[in-house]
């Protein structure tokens, strides 16, 4: 009983150009369109997981490495700072037979000396330290540095006539240095 009613006019010729009978859409692209953008979807979606993964655990080794490279900064700092502290400095000194310099002598720029110069005393409760390895294996450096400034020597014309003998010339004094090796 269900039919259709009759058009007429303007709704008739507008009738005539939709197609007559059921519509049978395909359905079989749409469904698989939707398939594959699921598919693609789902697949970035595990791709760009497995990417986040692998970075974080990168990141963490990373972070593990300077963890273990700040350590090891802060212990070279602290070997430092000990080598570099007033007792461990006088003692390795000490170990290299070094001295204390005693007051220092400055000179100005017109060449006048303020202080006095000389030579630094080895107290008398220091000892020779007993030399390391290297410096067995490498010869003494010797430096001829002369006691007085060399003059002119004056030699009368007949010492017996004066009655004094000629003054012997100035002896050069020998201070052996070691080398280090370095």
């Amino acid at each position: 009983m269900s039919k259709k009613p009759e058009l007429r006019g303007r709704a008739a010729r507008l009738a005539r150009l939709l197609p007559q009978g059921p519509s049978q859409a395909a359905r079989t692209p749409f469904v698989l369109l939707v398939v594959l953008l699921l598919g693609g979807g789902l697949i970035t979606l595990l791709i760009l997981n497995s990417s986040l993964n692998e970075g974080s655990f990168q990141l963490s080794e990373l972070k593990k490495e300077t963890k273990e490279l700040t350590e090891e900064e802060q212990e070279l700092q602290r070997d430092v700072d000990g080598y570099a502290a007033p007792d461990a400095l006088r003692r390795r000194a000490d170990e290299l037979g070094m001295v204390p310099g005693g007051d220092p002598a400055f000179l100005d720029p017109d060449g006048t000396v303020r202080g006095v110069p000389g030579t630094a005393a080895r107290p008398t409760g220091l000892q020779n330290p007993a030399p390391r390895p290297q410096e067995v294996a490498s010869p003494a450096a010797t430096v001829s540095v002369p006691a007085a400034p060399p003059a002119a020597p004056r030699v009368p014309a007949d010492p017996a006539a004066t009655g004094q003998t000629p003054a012997p010339p100035a002896p050069t004094q020998s201070v052996p240095t070691t080398t280090s090796g370095r």
